[in-house]
Order: C-alpha cells, then structure tokens, then sequence
C-alpha cells in the first residue's frame, strides 16, 4: 500500500504531470470550448492523456477538473453538469495510472478575469460543490492552483479543510518574476496558508522556469512546508494562426533539478508542457540528491561598469513637436549615416519619470528615435501613444511606436491610427502581438482582425487618402511603417521570404528581434542584401545569467549563442549587465560593418546600458 501523499513528499521528490488544456489544443481540439466537459462527452481522450503523463514518469496526476466550477461552467451552459464533470474527471485519471501514483482534484481559481467582483457567497457555493463531488469520487488530495489572491486561497482551503483531511496543495500564480507577493508577503502568505491547514505550497502558470525560479529565491525565510512549481514552458508564441512555446524538455530537466536544490519536493508543468517535458523532468529527478542552498552561483569578479551620468536641466527639455517632424525619417537618415533606435518599455504603472528620464538621456546621447511597446508579451503597460506624444513635446526626440494587432478590431485600429496623425507621430512599427490569455489580463480577447501583413497594407493606405472601408479621406497620413523580422530561426530563408511579403505590402523598413551571433549577423546581411528597404540589426544587452537563460529558453523569437550563455552563467547585478554591455559592444563591432539601422532593446529600464551602447556606435563610426 504506498503513503499518504504527505508522507511520500516527506520521502522523496515527486514528478506531477503536465498542461491539459494547451495539450489538446496541440492536438487539434478548438479553444473556446470547455475542456473539462471532455471528462463526460471524450473520457477516452482525457484518460490517454493522463496515461501518457503516467508512462512519462508523473506519479501525482491532476484531474481534467481546474474550471470545473458552477461559476466557469456557466459560461458553457453545462452548470447542471458539474457534479457529473468533476466525477468523470476523477474517474479517468485513476483509470490511466498504477498504484504507485496519486489522483489529487484540480481546483482553480473563481475570481479571476471577469468574475472578480463575484459575490462571495456564490464563490463558496462554487468551492464547496466543486470540492464535495472531487472527494466523494476519491481523489488523494486537492490542488488549488492559479491563484491570484491570498484571501481567495485561504477561503478556497478553509472550505477544504471543512470537507476533509485530504492532503492540499496550494499554489499562486506567478506574474513577471514573482511580482505574486514581496518576499516578505510570500513568506508570510505561506505562513497563513500553513495555519489553516496547508499540506504543499508553491508556484504554477502565468511564468516559465526563470519566472517561478526567482519567486523561490525571492521568499523572506523559511518554508515550513514543502514546496511544489509547475511552470509554463516559457512565453507562447503566436505564429501562423497556432500557440507555441519555446522551452524544450532539456531546459525543463536542468530547471527541475535546480528547483529541486530550492527545495522543491514536487514538481511538474503548467501550459505548454507536454509528456515530453516530464519525461525529462523524472528523468533528472531519478536518484537526483539535492544540493540545498544553492539558490544563487556565486557572482564572478568583473569589473564594475561605469556610465557617466546625464546632466539634466532642471525642466525637461522642450521642442515643438514640428521641430522632430520637419528631420528627415529614420529612412531617409540610415541611407546616409549609421542611425540608432532605443527600445524602452512603457511602465506597467502611474510612474513615468524613470521613463522619461531614460528619454531624456537618449536625446543626450543622440540616439536617433525611441520606440515603444505596445503591451509586449500581452502585459498591460501605459499607452505607448501618450508616451510618445510626451516624448515628442517635452524631450523632443522622435518616437516610433509600436501597433500589435491583439488589442483593437478595424474601428479601434483606425480610430488609434487617426489619433497618432493627429499627434505628429509618423514612425510605427506593425506587430502581431502576443496572445492576450496568455498575459496578465487572461479573460481578455485577443482580437486580431488583422494580420501584420494587412496592418502595413492598411497604414500606407492611409497615406493615399482612403479609409479602411476604402472612403477617401480628406488628407493623406505620412505614416513610415516598419516590418518585424524574426532572424533566429531554422530556415533563414524562409524567413526571408516571408519578410519580402511584409515589404510587398509596404513596410518602409525592417527591425529584427535581438541577435547574439557574429556569424548570424553576417548571414542575415546576406541574405537580405537584396531587400529594397533598411534593416535595423537589433541587439539587447544581457543584464544577468539568468536573463540570459530565461530570453533562450522561454521568450520565442530569441536565440543565443553557447558562448554567450557561458559568458553570461552565474553573472548578477553589475557584473552581469557590465558583461553584457561588453558581449553587446562585440555585437555591434559585427553589426556595423554591414548595417547602418542599428536597433537597440533596453532590459528592465536599464537605460543607462542604452546610453553607452548609443555612445559606442558614434565612437565607431565618428559622428
């Protein structure tokens, strides 16, 4: 007979399975439907899924069961099916498993998205129906996942701890590196949740490894209790109508043995992971002894990275917003001299001055444009329209703004177009943008009424007059619109090719993802001689080991090379972002000899980095 779940995590580290949902979507089955309703209408689909996570070693198996609630049901019309779901659900993961392993009923969190202001005696009536049909049916304990909210969670476990005496998990979500709690409210979050009865607690979704990896380094303390992590398999991607994920199963295995030198005693993977990903996961696992308190590599001695600062003037620099539109454009000025554009992240708050101090030393350092996000990887951020608008007025350096076709059908897109004329901002970039369920505000739409290659087609038909409903307008727009070009891929000239009907289109010139290869640098020059439009070469600084290995294991589209990621491994703080500055100096030491559109991505509003790369490119081409 084996132990109670407790005991076994008191034993041994335990594998868990892997995502569900985005599982059968890889399998050709439509989002927009309830996946949970398969547990009555497809058991076999859902108890093969289960059994190939028991054959790829997972020994605590979760049920088809996380929206299983009255609340998320309804949604469905399926409210009166609940009780039925929740036990079908049960039933086919004990049906796909040994002995050996655990059946433990998958409760999500009520109040997310649109249901966050629920009346919270509907949220109980929820859980405890949820719960009471999980526990009658047999499961082996109870997992509270993805949860947002401490008082959720303690309500969510107190009607738990009501029900039975199963063993409960209870894991938070995981929003930009750990931003869940400070260290010190994680620490005392998992205290709460230990008094009122907590068998497990720890991490799931909404990050990949690195994102759960520093939440755990983040806790103030002490856990009095085991820990579990399943991560998402890095950022997805949205490529050709279909969701991606980049993260491989090797990255999972080192990741699982690090999280388990964290103290981690179960774990297992969130969306996008795949039984290919726990295969790897027990693989490492088997006969791993942890090496505890190995939370941070030591930090190599480098020397310290010093960046002149900015004088600023007391009031922000001014020009009239003529002034920036009457300079030639960015095409017209990288066809006669080497020209830089400067990524900075809008805030994800009211506080602009960080923001607008990072403009102000760009001007300084005559940086030729600043280019903004719009909401990049479906985090919501500050408009980048009232941005540039302030950056124009007040620093008076010319911005460039990114247009993501997620976020506004054709009304909202022209509507955003007219304003940005109105504005005299001229200078865009047409992106498709990141999913929007799979950002910070899940319940909302990805709209994506256009594709990038009909966004550019409809910008530049602005600039002839007509409307998108084909109406002529009463003055043409000027927009220059800019094409994004992924260059780190298998097949560069597919991509290429791919990058010409962006050109066919109208795109008036190209920005790429960051590269860091010399040798890529040169085969992209290559390969896109031919192109009648500018290419701006885009490089970002590394700021640490671990960006390092989160941007080549969990954001799609980027790619380093094994000499950067050993140059970068173990590096924190300066050294880490003084290293990069220097890998980033080699990068352009490639890069300018062969293009004179230089594009760079400044990391975490590190924008002093972005001032002495700027710096660095007039020091080699002797402006």
């Amino acid at each position: 007979m084996k132990p109670d779940l407790r005991e076994a995590l008191q034993q041994r580290i335990l594998t868990g399975d892997g995502a569900m949902g985005t599982y059968l979507y890889q399998m050709g089955f439509p989002v927009g439907v309830s996946y949970e309703e398969f547990n009555t209408i497809r058991p076999d689909v859902i108890e093969n899924i289960h059994r190939r996570y028991y054959e790829a070693g997972a020994r605590v198996i979760e049920t088809n069961t996380f929206s299983a609630n009255l609340e998320k049901l309804s949604k469905y019309g399926l409210e009166s099916d609940m009780d039925a779901i929740n036990r079908a659900g049960v039933r086919a993961a004990r049906g796909a498993i040994g002995p050996d392993a655990y059946v433990v009923g998958a409760v999500g969190s009520i109040r997310d998205g649109k249901l966050k202001n629920l009346r919270t005696a509907k949220v109980i009536e929820a859980y405890q129906r949820q719960m009471h049909a999980l526990l009658d049916e047999g499961v082996d304990g109870l997992l509270l996942e993805t949860f947002y909210d401490l008082d959720e969670m303690l309500l969510a476990l107190r009607i738990a701890r009501a029900a039975s005496n199963v063993p409960v998990i209870c894991q938070f979500a995981v929003e930009d590196v750990g931003r869940t709690q400070d260290g010190n409210g994680m620490k005392g979050a998992f205290d709460q949740l230990q008094e009122e009865g907590a068998d497990v607690v720890g991490f799931n979704c909404r990050s990949g490894p690195n994102g759960i990896m520093r939440a755990m380094d983040s806790i103030a303390g002490p856990v009095g209790l085991p820990l579990s992590v399943y991560p998402n398999a890095g950022i997805p991607d949205y490529i050709d109508g279909k969701y991606t994920y980049s993260a491989g199963p090797e990255y999972f295995a080192e990741t699982a043995q690090r999280f388990a030198d964290r103290g981690a005693r179960l774990i297992g993977g969130c969306c996008g992971t795949t039984p290919e990903h726990i295969k790897a996961i027990a693989a490492a696992l088997d006969g791993y002894i942890p090496q505890f308190g190995q939370a941070a590599a030591p930090l190599a001695a480098v020397e310290r990275i010093v960046i002149k600062p900015v004088e600023k003037p007391d009031e922000p620099v001014s020009a009239p917003k003529q002034s920036v539109i009457q300079e030639p454009s960015i095409v017209d000025l990288v066809q006669k001299r080497h020209t830089v554009i400067v990524e900075l992240d809008p805030p994800r708050d009211l506080d602009i001055r960080k923001f607008m101090d990072g403009a102000a030393a760009l001007k300084e350092a005559k940086a030729d444009a600043v280019t903004m996000a719009d909401n990049s990887l479906a985090v919501t951020r500050m408009s980048n329209i009232a941005l540039a608008a302030l950056v124009q007025e007040k620093v008076g350096i010319r911005p460039l703004v990114h247009i993501a076709c997620r976020d506004r059908n054709l009304i909202g897109t022209q509507s955003h177009m007219m304003g940005l004329d109105a504005l005299d901002i001229d200078h865009v970039l047409a992106v498709t943008g990141d999913p929007a369920r799979f950002g910070d505000l899940p319940d909302s739409s990805s709209v994506y009424d256009l594709t990038s290659f009909e966004m550019i087609r409809m910008i530049k038909q602005l600039n002839d007059g007509t409307a998108f409903s084909g109406k002529p307008l009463k003055q043409k727009a000027k927009f220059v619109v800019g094409a994004a070009f992924n260059p780190n891929v298998k097949h560069l000239d597919k991509a290429v090719q791919r990058l010409e009907r962006k050109i066919t289109s109208g795109a008036d010139y190209i920005m790429t993802q960051p590269v860091y290869d010399p040798s890529l640098i040169e085969r992209i020059a290559e390969a896109t001689k031919h192109l009648s439009v500018p290419v701006f070469i885009g490089i970002m600084p590394l700021a640490s080991g671990r960006n390092a290995e989160y941007l080549h294991n969990e954001v799609p589209g980027i790619q380093l090379s094994d000499e950067v990621r050993a140059r970068m491994s173990g590096l924190e703080g300066e050294a880490g972002r003084a290293e990069g500055v220097k890998i980033a100096k080699e990068l352009l030491d490639a890069a300018l000899p062969h293009f004179k559109g230089i594009y760079l991505i400044t990391p975490f509003m590190f924008y002093d980095m972005g001032v002495q790369l700027t710096e660095y490119v007039w020091q080699k081409t002797g402006r």
